[in-house]
């Protein structure tokens, strides 16, 4: 899980070892797996915990179960009046709690002179996010689901990063369980399917981790033509671009290629079924392997 979690924040660029990180902090399973790799990986985590008066004493046992989590370390706790929120603004209780919380992480992030804004959302959110945004009707941009790094939708200087989008749920709960024996707590309205994303969720805990992996892995296959069509230059981008340039070769592992163009790995032979890839002069001649299809 660390040697997982460490190479996509590598790869996607989230952050630089020793930086100092608002880790947002619930007390459920995905947010103390988080705070957990990030502090085994060296960063300066400063962790933030909102406290939205939504479910009565459960809300108070989360506060308290961070807080206990959190003794030597540094901790942010803010409290909200998130139905007052709502109704004033006229916006859902969901939507209310967004905008609290995002808007308070920019301001804490800034104030804490804070590289990254860290948020937990890993595989399975994003495959929920692909399908609710399916089931409302979305192009291009709605299946690229969330990214690996974005603006803060609350405005701010300091960006949102989501290191744990190269795992699963059930992988989590494996880790904290399994291997560091780590506690967490439940919000029981995860359970209220009448919530159009808890449903989804319920959904999707009939399909299998590969199920899962797959479309979390065409969501950001999606974010790679987006840019491309945007002319973003990322490596996203760019991964997008070679698969179409190779598309009729059907080689396996597009990904490892573009990784190896980028490294300058020249000689490097990548096959396919019928080809074979040679990295020669910064680019890949393709030659036929003699084999029909």
């Amino acid at each position: 899980m660390l040697r997982r979690v460490q190479k996509y924040i590598r790869d996607h660029g989230l952050l630089q070892q020793g930086e100092r990180v608002l880790v947002c902090v619930s007390g459920g399973a995905d947010s103390i797996a988080l705070l957990d790799v990030l502090e085994r990986g060296g960063y300066e985590c400063v962790i933030a915990h909102c406290n939205f008066h939504l479910r009565g004493e459960e809300s108070n046992r989360d506060e308290i179960f961070v807080r206990q989590l959190a003794i030597g370390k540094s901790l942010l706790v803010k409290d909200f009046d998130t139905l007052s929120y709502a109704k004033e603004k006229g916006i859902s209780i969901e939507m209310a709690a967004r905008e609290l919380r995002y808007r308070w992480f920019a301001q804490v992030a800034e104030a804490e002179q804070c590289q990254a804004i860290a948020v937990a959302h890993h595989q399975n959110d994003q495959a929920e996010t692909v399908l609710l945004n399916l089931k409302r009707g979305t192009g291009i941009r709605g299946l690229c689901g969330m990214r690996a790094k974005s603006d803060n939708p609350m405005g701010g200087s300091v960006p949102v990063i989501r290191p744990l989008l190269c795992t699963t749920r059930d992988y989590i709960e494996h880790y904290l369980r399994d291997i560091r024996q780590l506690v967490w707590v439940n919000d029981s309205t995860n359970t209220d399917t009448t919530i159009t994303r808890n449903a989804i969720r319920e959904q999707l805990a009939t399909y299998s981790k590969a199920e899962i992996e797959h479309i979390a892995a065409t969501a950001e296959q999606m974010q790679g033509y987006v840019d491309w069509l945007e002319q973003r230059d990322t490596s996203a981008a760019g991964k997008a671009k070679l698969f179409e340039q190779l598309r009729e070769y059907h080689f396996p592992e597009v990904e490892k290629m573009y990784d190896a163009l980028q490294k300058g790995e020249g000689g490097k032979i990548f096959l396919s079924p019928t080809h074979k890839a040679v990295i020669k002069r910064g680019k890949f001649i393709v030659e036929s392997l003699g084999i029909k299809a």
